[in-house]
This record gives structure tokens, C-alpha cells and sequence, in this order.
């Protein structure tokens, strides 16, 4: 399970996508005080020097798995965006 903390101040509905894909409250993720809980393990890539480097020169030609999720969300009335959310791992 992954989890993903909400921008500050967020307020529901959400709309949550992950890899631009929309995901189902209560099937794909829950909401948990300020946090959103998946039901499966994403992944966020870590691009150390080493391999910044190699997919910079060409020595590799995929990137390992880089999750991205992104919520809408309510900010004192208004509609508003984050993208490219952490992810933690419990």
C-alpha cells in the first residue's frame, strides 16, 4: 500500500489520477485525514547520479517505473491542481 499526502488545505470531492488514469474512491484509493491511501504499491523512480547520467548519454533506453499522481480538489471554493504528488511507502 502507497500512501500520498493531500496539499494543505485540500478539501473534497477529489479527483485522483494516477499516471493519467482516474482511480474510484473506495476501490483504488481511500481517504485517510489528510492522506490518500492506495490499495496497491506505486512507485516513484530515484534517478541517482549514475543513472542520471547513463539515460542522459543514451546507455539506457527506458526508464524504470515512475508513478505520477495528480489531484483536483476544492481550495476555499475554488477548483485547484497538484501534480506530480510524493509518494510514501508505509
Amino acid at each position: 500500500m502507497s500512501r500520498v499526502k493531500l496539499p494543505r488545505g485540500a478539501e473534497p470531492p477529489y479527483r485522483v489520477f494516477v499516471n493519467g488514469v482516474p482511480q474510484q474512491e473506495g476501490t483504488d484509493f481511500k481517504v485517510v485525514g489528510d492522506e490518500l491511501h492506495f490499495a496497491r504499491t506505486l512507485e516513484k523512480e530515484k534517478l541517482g547520479l549514475g543513472r542520471w547520467t547513463a539515460i542522459f548519454l543514451g546507455l539506457f533506453g527506458s526508464y524504470g517505473k515512475d508513478d505520477q499522481v495528480d489531484v483536483q480538489y476544492q481550495l476555499r471554493g475554488r477548483t485547484a491542481h497538484a501534480t506530480g504528488l510524493d509518494i510514501e511507502q508505509p
